[in-house]
């Protein structure tokens, strides 16, 4: 697996935006069969900077209707990377 199929791409909502800016931990959708490893690797070569930690969570799809038809959304892997300090990650510039 690539680089840019493990990581597919920023997860930017208020959550992850305090994080990144009090605690500098970035988040990322990744692929659901990537592990921690490959994650980090990933990071590090997308963002050129250096990764402390990485906790992922599997997210489950919700169950959505729409009349009498009853669909479920895929599941889906959030990994919270936690980047060394002073280094910064700018989704936007890369």
């Amino acid at each position: 697996m690539n680089i840019y199929d493990v990581v597919r791409k920023p997860l930017v909502s208020e959550k992850t935006t305090l994080e990144k800016d009090a605690k500098n931990i970035v988040a990322f959708v990744v692929h659901r069969d990537a592990n921690k490893i490959e994650i980090k690797a990933a990071v590090e070569q997308l963002l050129k900077v250096e990764v402390v930690n990485v906790n992922t969570v599997n997210v489950a799809g919700k169950v959505k209707r729409v009349g009498k038809n009853v669909g479920k959304r895929s599941n889906w892997k959030k990994a919270y990377v936690t980047l060394k300090k002073g280094t910064t990650a700018d989704f936007f510039e890369v």
